[in-house]
């Protein structure tokens, strides 16, 4: 059997439930992102770009999606006869079956799955981040180090430090101190959710920490080995890094795309994004559109205005119709004169004649203030809204509407529509 140095966990269980309607009926890494990609791709395609040939992918949460986008790996040259990508769900064992319940608990249930490569480290992702980096050059920071963990770590602004387990390293980059999202900072350099561990350690870790309820890394397993004396050192990433947890650091992101010099670029070629391609037939632009810094996916056609937008693959935006600062998700339909302002739309939704999305002043959120508390209308897949209606600003709608949902033809900032979407 060949010995794998290093083998990678993607950690891509999670409902990514401040993503709101978005996330109701797929995982947040399954979400596209950048008119033709899902988020999972970029940690996926960082780790073919490193030499990572063997993954894991964890899945829990709303996985068929998912589990199709991935197949077996082909997009990344993951289809492997030994290593390559798996799919790795909770499953049933002689001791019972259980739902991962916890980060450290997802990886623990799969040691089987790392003991056959018999790995030197296991490098441990999150499923849900829009960076590129090499985990190479992490791993050699590691050996230098002579660590037994190496958390990626990477500055962040004071203000939302109290959102990540922070760390305070000494002059040689060693952790002295790891604080779990604390109310009072000591630090702004943030843990990524990115760490490399040697194998033993982890191995040793997990058993010894197998019984502690929803056992997780940042509270559990850190604490651990820092108590049994590890080395655990800090690699510090500069470079584009973003949680997109939230509508509005997602919609941020995506709009982050079409800037006039992108911070984040999708086009480098040293560096690429891979995905799964389905086969469509090329955009086509109406004699009367205008489109301007925007990204226009394959199989759209374009007959009204797009200004500043991500747009997916097979969207058709019909005549008279205004798209601006928008997310317009694959195989959406914008109808005739439609107006749409700062939106959210996800995949195969149909927004009706003459309507006008983004209208009046924002108003707080009735449905979940945690979750809608930007100026952003969110609209959930497979959704349909009726001709000549206007709605307001921080609203989120979900499945087929009607006219009668919309007293008077609106629905004013901070209100919501829920229904069951048709399957």
């Amino acid at each position: 059997m060949i010995k794998k140095e290093m083998i990678a966990m993607l950690l891509a269980g999670g409902q990514g439930s401040r993503l709101g309607v978005l996330t109701k009926s797929v995982a947040k890494p399954a979400v596209a992102f950048g008119g033709k990609y899902s988020i999972i791709d970029f940690p996926l395609s960082n780790c073919i770009n490193s030499g990572v040939d063997t993954v894991g992918v964890l899945t829990q949460y709303q996985p068929l999606r998912l589990n199709s986008h991935i197949g077996i790996g082909m997009p990344w040259d993951l289809d492997r006869n030994y290593g390559g990508v798996a799919v790795l769900p909770p499953h049933e064992t002689s001791a019972g079956s259980d739902w991962y319940s916890g980060t450290a608990n997802a990886i623990y249930q799969n040691l089987e799955y790392m003991e056959a490569y018999n790995p030197d480290y296991v490098l441990i992702l999150s499923g849900d981040h829009i960076y590129k980096m090499d985990y190479e050059v992490m791993l050699d920071y590691h050996k230098a180090s002579n660590a037994d963990l190496t958390i990626a770590t990477m500055p962040v602004p004071w203000e939302e430090a109290s959102r990540f387990g922070l760390v305070i390293t000494d002059e040689t980059g060693r952790i002295k101190e790891f604080e779990e999202k604390p109310a009072e900072p000591h630090s702004n350099l943030a843990s990524m959710g990115i760490y490399i561990f040697n194998w033993k350690i982890l191995k040793e870790a997990l058993i010894k920490l197998k019984d502690e309820p929803n056992c997780d890394f940042g509270k559990h397993v850190i604490p651990y080995i820092r108590e049994h004396e590890g080395r655990i050192f800090a690699y510090e990433f500069n470079e584009y890094w973003k949680d997109v947890g939230t509508l509005g650091s997602y919609w941020q992101a995506n709009m982050e795309l079409v800037d006039i010099i992108p911070e984040f670029n999708l086009y480098e070629e040293y560096w690429k994004i891979y995905t799964k391609c389905e086969n469509i037939k090329p955009q086509y632009l109406g004699p009367d559109s205008e489109v301007s810094r925007s990204i226009i996916s394959e199989g759209c056609e374009i007959y009204g205005k797009v200004e500043n937008s991500v747009i997916g693959a097979g969207v058709v935006i019909k005549e008279g119709a205004v798209v601006k600062d928008s997310i317009i998700m694959a195989d959406t339909e914008i109808g005739e004169g439609t107006v749409v302002e700062k939106a959210i739309i996800a995949e195969k939704s149909v927004i009706g004649k003459n309507c006008v999305l983004g209208a009046f002043e924002y108003a707080e959120s009735k449905l979940d203030k945690k979750v809608y508390q930007f100026d952003l209308v969110t609209i959930a897949e497979k959704t349909v809204i009726p001709d000549n209606v206007t709605i307001g600003k921080n609203t989120a709608i979900k499945g087929v509407t009607c006219a009668e949902d919309y007293p008077d033809g609106l629905l004013e900032s901070g209100g919501y529509i829920m229904k069951e979407v048709e399957a």
